[in-house]
């Protein structure tokens, strides 16, 4: 062969390979929220289901015939470290999508940063109104809302636990304020006055003076708007001094390690708290929930709308034929999607049209179970 024709051939074949490369090049997804810290059990679960997401789309053939490859972004539920976060998962990593975040106070700031640079942003976790209140067109959450939250926690509370004298506490945060106040709202609309209104810090450990006023008012129940950070505690000291309220709360303690933080499953038996109806039991994602466990993994809390958002987003890239984040937008506002916890549908401002609070309860076990 001549040397010419050893050049042609090298050519040629560095070209297909080139052109190979750019047929198959990633869809690059961010999945952002509190990888480390003491709130990392939230953000195992969107990697956890995202990446097994992944993993099925792209046997299935990826999105537009192109493998979905993950992004990890690390905020630890820390505003300014969730737009440093947004700003390389846009400049550096160039993804054409976003799975997150998971702290409300963290969405809403990196957000901005999404919207600004039009990318989708779908949050399987982040419950503020605000999240979707503010019209950014490519925002979008694969939970409820804590005004539809708050609202369930109450009634719950007057009808079934015939509180008369409650506590509404929070810890000063974008999400455990919004969701308390929504709870001491509705509680005002059906007669009952929260006797203690109070706000404690997040990363404090010591509620003991706390725990006393809550003594001192005589409540029956305490409503507390957080995470299980600062739940568990609050909660062991409540039971160490003897306070026997019913102890009520929301999504942001369904994780087990509520039971580590409060120091045993003795303490968290019988508290209550609001989560969507358990997607383990959705028919639609079964054999998907078998899988996990088979690979010795159990899929709580928010596993699986990590799973279902990215499927809502290759759902919505692959009819647009392409990872244009506007026109996918547009779609998932007028197209519902089936996913692993059934079919969803958005409204105008990116919100489920349908939502399933419920209530849970905590067993002797450490375990919650849907009442």
């Amino acid at each position: 062969m001549t040397m010419v024709r050893k050049g042609m051939l090298a050519f040629a074949v560095s070209a297909a390979l080139g052109l190979s490369s750019l047929a198959r090049a990633d869809i690059l997804i961010g999945v952002a929220g509190p990888h480390t810290g003491p709130n990392a059990a939230f953000g195992e679960q969107y990697w956890r289901g995202a990446s097994q997401a992944a993993a099925d789309i792209n046997a299935a053939g990826g999105i537009n015939g192109e493998p979905v490859k993950l992004v990890k972004g690390d905020d630890a539920c820390e505003p300014k470290q969730a737009v440093s976060v947004a700003n390389r998962l846009v400049d550096q990593d160039k993804v054409a999508a976003v799975i997150g975040h998971f702290c409300s106070s963290s969405t809403i700031p990196a957000s901005e940063v999404y919207d600004e640079a039009g990318i989708l942003t779908i949050t399987p976790g982040s419950t503020n109104p605000q999240v979707t209140e503010r019209g950014l067109t490519g925002m979008f959450r694969m939970c409820g809302r804590d005004d539809q939250q708050g609202q369930v926690a109450a009634d719950f509370i007057v009808d079934s636990l015939k509180g008369k004298r409650v506590a509404v506490i929070h810890d000063k945060d974008t999400y455990g304020q919004g969701i308390a106040d929504s709870a001491r709202a509705q509680l005002s609309k059906r007669g009952v006055a929260a006797v203690l209104y109070e706000g404690l810090t997040r990363g404090e450990k010591d509620f003991n003076a706390l725990v006393t006023k809550l003594r001192g008012a005589n409540v029956d129940v305490v409503y507390f708007g957080g995470l299980h950070t600062e739940a568990g505690p609050l909660l062991r000291q409540m039971r160490e001094q003897g306070l026997t309220a019913a102890f009520v709360s929301g999504d942001g303690v369904v994780t087990d390690e509520l039971v580590t933080t409060a120091g045993g499953p003795q303490y968290v038996k019988g508290a209550f708290m609001t989560f969507g109806a358990d997607p383990r039991k959705i028919p639609d994602g079964q054999a998907l929930v078998e899988k996990l466990r088979a690979g010795g993994y159990e899929p709580e809390g928010y596993t699986l709308y990590a799973y279902a958002s990215l499927q809502a987003l290759a759902a919505a890239f692959n009819a647009v034929g392409k990872t244009d984040s506007e026109k996918a937008a547009e779609w998932l506002k007028s197209h519902p999607v089936a996913t692993v916890m059934g079919t969803k549908e958005w409204d105008a401002k990116g919100d489920l049209k349908v939502s399933d609070y419920v209530i849970y309860e905590w067993d002797d076990q450490g375990k919650y179970h849907q009442k």
